[in-house]
């Protein structure tokens, strides 16, 4: 996505020329570049931020503002007014707090025409040390100081200065104002961006949306008249009813509006999954109204929480709420209202996900056997969403105007940590109930309240940064194993969101798992080909493989059902046997491979196991139990 920027009106463009015939100039963002419009919330954010930091805001009024949502380990977005990327503002987890990260246009506003005085986070250096900062890049070291606000702290965001009071470089503190201004040796600043002195460059204020709206007629009108096309060709094509899948996001309400211009004859879907924003419960009532359709609902109910207590909090890797809350409610709503199926025009987009990327146009769905899938807004990016929307006054769902920049199941593994702050301000009571549920759950493994407060409940497998926390937090990443209970296991199966074809399955024991004791007794060599990480054991059959948790979970995946099913059972099976061996030796005299021992009253699978898996339907504990 290449993000322009027409000068002389002030506003984003998304081609090289604007509506009114001059050129645009290219803004450098970081790649995707899915482009979206800051509502008031994220302006007041921003400038909510930008205050605490420096004493002043960054964005004046009357301007556009656009964000883009840059790689970061959890929300970061750059900020871009007047054509410039004055900044990146992103959530920082370890102090759950919002972080500004001027750059040097940004600082270049924040500081001009100010008093250093009445700022703060500055540094003043001597001027005969900057060529070694513009040229070879070099850390700003304490003897170069010339003064400093006292209040900085170490791994603050500071803006240098040069003598005059003009801003030479954006960095972060290696230690504290005073100590800059003290010590007389080491680094006192690691520069992120740096260059000549310059003034900072502010465009006419006063546009709007409809001004951008404007500027970029002519490219939206090419993207309509081919969406319209696509619509009118695929609809053709079938002999299908025609619905539209309707989330309460701006996508799938472009796509709504997309098809309302094209067709007379179609139907709204909405599945509730009974964990929808307010918002978007109201949002779909509306925009039934609005339409003037038929709208198809099914809900989940309380199934979420009736379940949570069984699988445990979903997590990235084992989303079992979406096949529970979200795939069966499809599921019955399209057996029930459509008998010979339907085609659904959906908002799906590339620039969501990889997945997404290189999706086909139109699809069959695997896990709902009479439903067609097609997207007409499939290369589309946010910002064509959203200019779309302004220019047809089409009604989006109002959340979006509390900082959410997406819509869907509000308490999805997926969001960001910074999502679920929002949440306790936005609506406290859904928050509130998300903890209570998590605490539970974290009290029952032995695990910390830490564990819920950084959102490390989304997680099996942790990226590095959060295993890094956990050890300077002293937060156990694993369950403590307590007293054995009757082992109860559920399994849902379904489609797995976001993943490339095949099958998927996510099952739990309801307790944590002992992982070592699995690795030792190697019960689970009989299922399959077996390796083990901290906290987790793998087993592949063929093609095939199920991943079990030392909390309890289980997830699997496949090209087909019967063999993931096969492979669920015996792990199931495995899993019971390793935990729960009573050592009658049974499994000795039925394999004939000699690969089971008997060591300290209980059954040993040897390495020379062949996997033949004939051990396990043999044990009283599968047979019996």
């Amino acid at each position: 996505m290449l993000l322009h920027w027409c000068e002389a009106c002030n506003v984003p463009v998304l081609g090289k020329q604007c509506g009114c015939g001059r050129r645009t100039k290219k803004v450098e963002v970081t790649p995707p570049g899915d482009i979206r419009p800051a509502f008031d919330y994220d302006i007041r954010r921003i400038n909510s931020v930008s205050e605490k930091q420096f004493s002043a805001p960054l964005i004046p009024e009357g301007h556009l503002v656009v964000l883009n949502k840059a790689p970061y380990e959890d929300r970061m977005d750059e900020i871009i007014v007047d054509g410039e990327v004055l900044a990146s503002i992103r959530f920082e987890i370890e102090s759950c707090e919002w972080v500004l990260l001027p750059r040097l246009e940004g600082a270049r506003r924040l500081f001009q025409g100010r008093d250093k005085k009445d700022l703060k986070k500055w540094v003043v250096i001597e001027e005969e040390i900057l060529p070694f900062i513009l040229k070879k890049g070099a850390s700003i070291l304490a003897p170069g100081i010339l003064d400093a606000d006292t209040e900085i702290k170490r791994e603050d965001e500071v803006v240098v200065l040069n003598p005059a009071g003009e801003v030479v470089c954006c960095g972060r503190a290696r230690m504290s104002g005073k100590e800059m201004i003290e010590e007389k040796r080491g680094n006192a600043v690691k520069p992120r961006w740096s260059a000549e002195p310059a003034a900072a460059k502010t465009l006419e204020s006063g546009k709007s949306w409809d001004d951008a709206v404007k500027a970029n007629e002519k490219i939206l009108n090419l993207m309509i008249e081919e969406a319209h096309a696509f619509i009118k060709d695929v609809s053709r094509s079938m002999d299908l009813k025609v619905s539209v899948s309707y989330s309460g996001g701006k996508d799938s309400l472009a796509v709504l509006q997309l098809v309302d211009e094209t067709l007379d004859d179609y139907e709204l879907m909405f599945a509730d999954t009974g964990l929808e924003f307010p918002e978007t419960l109201e949002n779909v009532k509306e925009v039934a109204e609005y339409y003037g359709k038929t709208l198809r609902t099914a809900s989940a109910g309380d199934s979420f929480w009736e379940s949570i207590g069984v699988f445990g909090p979903p997590t990235m890797d084992t989303r079992w709420c979406c096949k529970i809350c979200k795939l069966g409610p499809i599921t019955r709503l399209i057996d029930e209202n459509y008998e010979g199926g339907c085609l659904s025009f959906i908002g799906q987009r590339q620039y969501e996900s990889h997945a997404r990327s290189i999706s086909k146009r139109v699809w069959k769905n695997p896990w709902v056997g009479n439903q067609v899938g097609a997207s007409p807004i499939q290369e589309w990016t946010a910002l064509h969403v959203w200019l779309y929307l302004f220019r047809t006054k089409a009604p989006y769902n109002p959340a979006y105007e509390k900082g959410y920049d997406r819509m869907g199941c509000w308490l999805c593994p997926s969001s960001s940590l910074s999502d679920f702050f929002q949440l306790e301000e936005s609506h406290p009571e859904l928050a509130k109930k998300l903890n209570s549920h998590l605490q539970a759950y974290a009290e029952k493994m032995g695990l910390s309240s830490e564990w819920v407060k950084y959102g490390l409940w989304r997680f099996k497998r942790y990226p590095k940064v959060l295993q890094e926390l956990a050890d300077r937090k002293g937060i156990s990443l694993l369950p403590s194993q307590g007293a054995l209970k009757e082992l109860h296991f559920e399994v849902a199966t379904g489609y797995r969101p976001c993943k490339a074809g095949g099958i998927s399955a996510d099952g739990s024991f309801g307790q944590a798992i002992d992982i070592e004791a699995l690795e030792e007794s190697g019960m689970l060599k009989p299922a399959g080909k077996v390796s083990f990480i901290e906290g987790a054991a793998s087993v592949a059959m063929g093609e095939s493989r199920a991943q079990v948790f030392a909390s309890g979970n289980v997830n699997g995946r496949s090209e087909d059902e019967k063999t993931l099913k096969k492979l669920m059972r015996k792990v199931e099976f495995s899993v019971r046997r390793a935990i729960l061996c009573q050592g009658c030796g049974v499994c000795v005299g039925h394999c004939e491979h000699s690969a089971i021992e008997m060591k300290e009253k209980r059954a040993w699978i040897k390495d020379s196991c062949i996997h033949c898996g004939a051990c396990i339907e043999v044990c009283p504990l599968v047979k019996f139990m």
